[in-house]
């Protein structure tokens, strides 16, 4: 627990005390994988999730499949999804729900609440963290909770982070004021910000590349001037490094009569045309904030039954809830409501948004080259329409998903599981590059399936590559699903991969060329046990 001062040396504090609850690696827990097993869950072949056990191997979040499996060959990998970790997360919200009336949620496995109103019900802040401990445990036995209470959203993530890691989980509660929430965050490191604030990965190496590396030593310089050589990024910062106020710049409170709803003549009992009239306040709301030149952060969603069951939740999101995230995250909390255990005595009569909390929107101008254009809007909006006369399920959007192959740096996946308004998310290159991977430029076009080829020397005969790359002549001629041989006017290569080395059945070695033609073609070809293929074709 966090230490105490006495009342007469506490300093009111303007930043409301909130509650934190979270949940380390719930995607896994959510899995239903046991604790004791070797499992972890990846997404865009990164760990984002992993049970204690493959913990205790050495398997960390961020690692690459590989590496994973490298460190524990008998992991067991488990596909990321998004909305089966929200439908399972639904019980320990209704759980806590039981007792706190207005529950925010970030993401699945991430609560958070005024702490004022039910520590005064329960005698105190320890006593009601224990007892909201409890509530989350019952709702998910194998799930670890951390809970930090604190002033600020910030201080009390880190607080709840802090707690989860103790070998012994119990809450952590920051004393009130801002010396005291100073004082606990002062000798944290700043990838503090990134792990926890929201900062990005860029702004944080920065501080750290010019000597700032506990957040004491941020919050010490002046503000003015850490405005002036960092902008607004580096102004939150520090903010929130002092333990100041941690909302997003710009936030207000909306008029108490914006809202949207839709009432259902007949109740409805099924999940998808739920999901479809919540696209449709959704596109409502966002107009209306859009008008105004808004965006929400803090959205309450209200669904009620034909006998008056009711499930209410704040989400929230720092940077905005668009309408497919409004989308995602009702689709979360109704799924989970309409499949818990009894299920519904009636179906839904009554959808209701309502911002609880808005921002200046950030204004991103359409860009002349790169970013964010027209056309991109277009094609949401095509999207929009398409998914909703055939269902969301589909309708499939390109996602980066990383890879050593053009075919395996992207795949498809469903609307509902992806945001159409921000493509630079769903497609950013990651930040850090594969192995082994493809030099720029990449192909414009790859083939669903590798197409055999030849590869000829000057002399005629076919190409041959050894395990260790080297060729047996220098290519001259290649000729694709026998057709007629065509010149090779340049070629570059072999980019040898020897992947799954560990595993007899996926084991797989090949050498990767560049070919140019004499009529023009740009061709990316793979040989794998002596048989040529192209893969992709970049002009």
């Amino acid at each position: 627990m966090g230490s105490h001062q006495p009342a007469s040396q506490t300093t009111p504090s303007t930043v409301p005390r909130l509650v934190v609850v979270w949940c380390p690696d719930w995607s896994v827990v959510a899995a239903g994988a046991s604790p004791l097993e070797p499992a972890a869950v990846l997404h865009a072949n990164r760990v984002i999730a992993r049970t204690p056990a493959a913990a205790a191997a050495g398997v960390r979040q961020g690692h690459r499949r590989r590496e994973a499996q490298r460190i524990c060959p008998t992991l067991r990998i488990i596909d990321h999804d998004p909305a089966r970790d929200g439908r399972e997360f639904e019980a320990a919200v209704r759980s806590v729900a039981q007792m706190v009336p207005r529950l925010e949620s970030t993401e699945p496995g991430s609560l958070t609440f005024l702490a004022r109103g039910p520590s005064r019900y329960f005698g105190g802040e320890h006593e009601m963290a224990v007892r909201v401990t409890q509530l989350v445990r019952d709702a998910a036995p194998r799930a670890c909770v951390g809970i930090g209470i604190a002033d600020g959203r910030f201080t009390a993530g880190v607080a709840a982070r802090h707690s989860a890691e103790q070998s012994a989980p119990a809450p952590i509660v920051i004393d009130s004021g801002p010396a005291a929430t100073r004082a606990y965050l002062a000798q944290l490191p700043v990838s503090t910000l990134r792990e926890v604030g929201g900062i990005a990965a860029d702004a944080v190496d920065l501080l750290r590349r010019l000597g700032l590396h506990r957040l004491g030593d941020l919050a010490a310089l002046p503000a003015p001037d850490v405005l002036a050589r960092f902008g607004p990024v580096g102004a939150f910062a520090h903010r929130i490094a002092s333990g100041g106020d941690d909302r997003p710049p710009g936030t207000a409170t909306p008029p108490p009569d914006l809202l949207v709803s839709l009432t259902f003549d007949d109740p409805v009992h099924m999940l998808d045309p739920l999901v479809f009239a919540t696209k449709q306040l959704a596109q409502q709301l966002h107009g209306l904030l859009a008008a105004d030149g808004r965006v929400c952060t803090r959205l309450a969603v209200l669904a009620e039954t034909e006998h008056s069951e009711r499930s209410e939740h704040l989400w929230y999101r720092p940077n905005g809830l668009s309408v497919a995230a409004i989308v995602e995250r009702v689709r979360w909390q109704l799924d989970g409501w309409i499949q818990q255990p009894g299920g519904l005595s009636s179906g839904v009569v009554l959808l209701r948004l309502t911002p609880d909390e808005v921002c200046s929107d950030d204004g991103n101008q359409l860009g002349f080259w790169g970013g964010r254009s027209e056309a991109d809007e277009w094609a949401a909006r095509a999207v929009a329409r398409v998914a909703g006369l055939i269902g969301e399920q589909q309708v499939f959007v390109p996602a980066r998903r990383g890879g050593r192959q053009p075919s395996d740096a992207y795949s498809w996946v469903s609307v509902d599981q992806a945001d159409v308004t921000e493509p630079t998310e769903r497609l950013a290159v990651a930040d850090m590059p594969w192995p082994g991977q493809l030099p720029a430029p990449s192909p414009a076009t790859v083939m669903p399936e590798a197409v055999p080829a030849e590869v000829f020397d000057a002399a005629g005969r076919v190409v041959r590559v050894n395990g260790r790359g080297a060729l047996s002549a220098d290519p001259a001629a290649v000729s694709v699903q026998g057709r007629s041989a065509e010149a090779i006017t340049g070629w570059a290569g072999p980019w040898p991969i020897d992947e799954r080395w560990w595993d007899t059945q996926q084991h797989r070695r090949m050498a990767r060329f560049q070919f140019t033609t004499e009529r023009g073609s740009a061709l990316l070809a793979v040989v794998e046990h002596q048989q040529w293929w192209v893969t992709a074709v970049y002009s």
